[in-house]
């Protein structure tokens, strides 16, 4: 399964034949290549997958999916603790 996941953008470094910055994934900053969206600016929410940002979204629109992920992050623990161990 492929995961994209929204973050603020906290720098942006226009290095030499490819646009970089950092985005802050609520407290885990990361370097990202910007290259795909040369429109992006300071505080900007980015969508990023494998280290490449995507397409901007609205700060809402980033709220919103992370919120649900951490819906299914809370539920995958729920599971995780309901189901009994499997015996060899």
């Amino acid at each position: 399964m492929c995961l994209a996941v929204p973050g603020k953008v906290t720098e942006i470094t226009p290095t030499p034949g490819v646009l970089m910055g950092k985005v802050d994934f609520g407290g885990v900053v990361r370097e990202v290549c910007l290259e795909a969206i040369p429109e992006v600016q300071l505080g900007n929410y980015v969508i990023v997958h494998a280290g490449f940002a995507l397409n901007i979204l609205s700060e809402k629109e980033a709220e919103e999916t992370l919120s649900a992920l951490r819906e299914l992050g809370e539920i995958e623990s729920e599971l995780a603790n309901d189901t009994p161990p499997l015996e060899a």
